[in-house]
């Protein structure tokens, strides 16, 4: 009896163990929707051999040639081909060039008919890749064009009032039409100090 215990509770701890391994590699970013499905499962694949990065280098190149050949671009959404087909064409195109991982991806697919989905695939993944390492998006707008320095340092006083230890990837936008002062995007928060906003402030005042 005491051994039938000691065994239950070993089984449990090995449970809890594994069950934590598994947790361990879940992207930190829970996102869903058809491509999420996609990327997350291969997200997890990739992790579990160390293969997060070199798989989101692959991804980003695919989605990149999608956008730039028409040819690639024409396979993927092409309907008419079937399934079988455009997952032999797409195993051929990949051997030896991609990770097994990546080519399993492209593969499944071909064979689920969601080919077409690869770009938003790959913009998924990466999407679960800038969350894993602390990387937020934000956009800068300005009425005049700025140095780097200068764009970073509006970027650092944004991001100083902030928790946790995000990482900024800083797009700068010219609009002349804000007048003057900048516009800050970062996720879904939007901090407006332009010239523009402030004159139309004023003009919503009252007149006394």
């Amino acid at each position: 009896m005491f051994r039938y215990g000691l065994q239950r509770t070993a089984q449990r701890a090995a449970g809890v163990r594994g069950f934590a391994a598994e947790a361990s590699h879940k992207p930190v970013l829970r996102l869903h929707g058809l491509a999420a499905r996609y990327a997350n499962a291969t997200y997890v694949a990739a992790s579990k051999v160390g293969s997060l990065e070199a798989v989101e280098q692959e991804l980003l190149a695919l989605q990149e040639t999608a956008a730039k050949s028409a040819e690639f671009s024409a396979f993927l959404n092409n309907p008419l081909i079937p399934r079988n087909q455009k997952a032999d064409e797409i195993a051929k195109m990949t051997s030896g060039k991609f990770s097994l991982l990546t080519t399993n991806l492209l593969t499944t697919l071909a064979g689920n008919a969601r080919l077409s989905e690869l770009p938003k695939v790959a913009a998924t993944y990466e999407k679960l890749m800038r969350a894993k390492r602390g990387e937020v998006d934000a956009i800068l707008i300005t009425a005049e064009e700025l140095t780097a320095k200068q764009s970073k340092s509006i970027a650092d006083a944004v991001m100083a009032g902030r928790s946790g230890d995000q990482k900024v990837i800083l797009k700068t936008k010219v609009d002349p039409s804000i007048l003057g002062g900048f516009q800050v995007l970062i996720g879904d928060e939007f901090l407006d100090l332009s010239v523009k906003s402030q004159v139309e402030d004023i003009s919503r005042m009252p007149l006394a």
